[in-house]
């Protein structure tokens, strides 16, 4: 089974049969992971904009 690891985490997590038509565009092993890399980018624009 094909294995990525998460932008977020760093930890691997394996392919599952409800990424099967996606799995190019996963980048994260769970909603927690893509949740907090949404905040930390807003987060780090506002610095940026500021």
């Amino acid at each position: 089974m094909p294995s990525k690891t998460c932008l977020q985490c760093s930890k691997p997590f394996n392919w599952r049969k409800k990424w099967e038509r996606d799995w190019d565009n996963v980048q994260f092993c769970s909603k927690k992971c893509r949740g907090e890399h949404q905040r930390e980018s807003r987060k780090s624009n506002k610095v940026l904009n500021s």
